[in-house]
């Protein structure tokens, strides 16, 4: 680097909880202007090093230095006075303010002597310069309810910018972001880097690390792993540093099986889009993967299969019997099964123990007159943690203090133990890292090799590109077409999924009945 001095420099940090050492002698430095990638796996120390630069959590020992001056950063206050700006992964936003109330929320410029009224006009003309440097050209008057989730997060990063941050933290900054507008976070990074701003980006998703930062860091269980250069980052590098070994067969590819039975969805239309119908087949043997921008009606699709979210007309037929779903029930009584976006509101109940998750969608299973058979219970729960390897000190451990990848684990145990005909993941590995990513991608393909109807849903490009057998991609309610796996390629699923696109699809592979 041309600076000598690093903007911050983190040595030695230690940190333990009750019962585990979250860091052991962590050392990170970030020089002014410098995207750094800091990456590991879920309960690496990644975290837990954050919390403690950005004044959450106090180091047990270790120094923290800013232009290479010792200090202590007690808490989130002097953090910000130093110039941190922390960019959580669950955006702290009031989506019922304006963004200029959110950028100066707590710091209005007050009016009227001992009135104290916000100046709303001042407030909107120093809300302006932060939004045109990012880029956003809403007006500082508009809710930010009436903004997606990208544009949200540049308010977040405006209002980091107006106290004056250098160094921003970005925890998970695309998660939940279209493929569209993660490119344009990344022009927003690349213009704060040119003028100088230091970033710090955590990230499961390596293709985007790869694109994005100067350099890489990598924690593994709580300690430094080793660093790369722009010019070492490649997958597999990371990779190794990140789990101490090679992963090998990362994407698992289709055997040649003839297709079987399938799931029929013919006409299916949803409250989100009921003017547009959805027909496709899911086969044995193969997984589906449906691409396509956030709002397309993708997640709306799958919960009307799965019959939370009634559906407004269609036809479902499985293995050529037509089912009749009107409610969640109706489908875990045929077999099929979801996996949701969001595991810890709909897919677990994360108060209760694993082996409770594990059996709760079908107690009767396990009770005998109204009463629960524990002992039957556990040794499901058992089966379960030792075929998927989820890790857990008992059965019942509580699904709260598990991991990412173990949690989205248990809400696939816990379909896994009914005998599932079909499972529909929608963002399965969505927050979880590369070592249970390739976990998931190996049960998946197992699935579909023992004849379970495999459905994924995906905004990550790389892993809808790399785990489906064919993919079809939607756009505002429809499917604008289906690619087989020997046409697939990055700019025609794009092109299909901004609608335009029915010529990206070759005509060998038109929506399919």
């Amino acid at each position: 680097m041309a600076a000598k001095t690093p903007l911050l420099e983190a040595r030695n940090i230690t940190k333990t909880f009750p019962g585990v050492k979250a860091l052991d002698n962590v050392s990170l430095a970030v020089y002014p202007g410098e995207v750094v990638a800091l990456i590991g796996e879920n309960g690496a120390g990644k975290s837990t090093l954050m919390n403690i630069i950005g004044g959450i959590h106090q180091p047990d020992c270790g120094t923290i230095k800013i232009d290479g001056q010792i200090v202590n950063v007690r808490n989130v206050a002097e953090a910000i006075s130093l110039g941190i700006g922390f960019i959580h992964q669950e955006l702290n936003v009031l989506d019922n303010l304006s963004i200029a109330a959110n950028v100066f929320l707590g710091r209005e410029p007050l009016c009227c002597g001992p009135l104290k009224l916000v100046n709303r006009r001042l407030l909107k003309t120093q809300t302006e310069p932060h939004l045109k440097r990012l880029g956003l050209d809403s007006p500082p008057d508009t809710l930010l309810s009436e903004l997606s989730i990208a544009s949200q997060q540049i308010v977040e990063i405006a209002k980091a910018l107006s106290l004056n941050a250098r160094l921003l933290i970005m925890d998970e900054p695309t998660s939940s972001l279209t493929i569209a507008e993660t490119k344009r976070l990344f022009e927003v990074i690349r213009h704060l880097r040119d003028e100088g701003v230091s970033i710090i980006y955590i990230s499961h998703r390596l293709a985007e690390v790869k694109e994005c930062a100067d350099r890489v860091v990598v924690l593994r269980d709580g300690a430094n792993a080793g660093s790369l250069t722009k010019e070492q980052v490649d997958h597999d590098r990371m990779v190794r540093l990140m789990i101490g070994r090679d992963l090998e067969d990362f994407f698992i590819p289709p055997t040649e099986t003839v297709a079987r039975g399938s799931l029929r969805v013919a006409g299916l239309t949803t409250a989100a889009y009921p003017n547009h119908q959805i027909s496709f087949d899911a086969a044995q043997g193969r997984i589906l993967g449906f691409a396509g921008l956030i709002g397309a009606g993708r997640s709306e699709m799958a919960r009307a299969i799965f019959g939370v979210e009634p559906a407004l007309s269609g036809s479902i037929t499985l293995f050529d019997r037509q089912l009749h779903i009107r409610s969640a029930k109706d489908a875990i009584n045929n077999g099929i099964y979801l996996v949701p976006e969001d595991r810890r509101k709909s897919g677990l109940v994360v108060e209760m123990t694993f082996r409770q998750n594990i059996t709760l969608p079908r107690l009767d299973r396990y009770s005998y007159a109204g009463l629960i058979n524990n002992k039957k219970e556990k040794a499901a729960a058992q089966i379960q943690s030792k075929t998927l390897g989820i890790k857990i000190t008992s059965v019942e451990t509580l699904v709260s203090n598990l991991s990412g990848g173990n949690q989205q684990k248990v809400v696939l145990a816990k379909w896994l133990a009914l005998d599932p005909k079909v499972i529909i993941f929608d963002e399965p590995t969505r927050g979880i890292d590369v070592g249970s990513k390739s976990e998931i991608y190996h049960l998946m393909r197992n699935l579909a090799e023992k004849g379970v109807v495999v459905i994924m849903i995906s905004s990550d490009m790389e892993e809808i590109l790399g785990v489906s057998d064919q993919i079809a991609v939607m756009h505002e309610g429809r499917i604008s077409g289906i690619l087989d796996r020997s046409h697939f390629d990055e700019e025609k699923v794009m092109l299909l999924a901004v609608g335009a696109g029915s010529s990206a699809c070759p005509p060998a592979c038109p929506p399919k009945l």
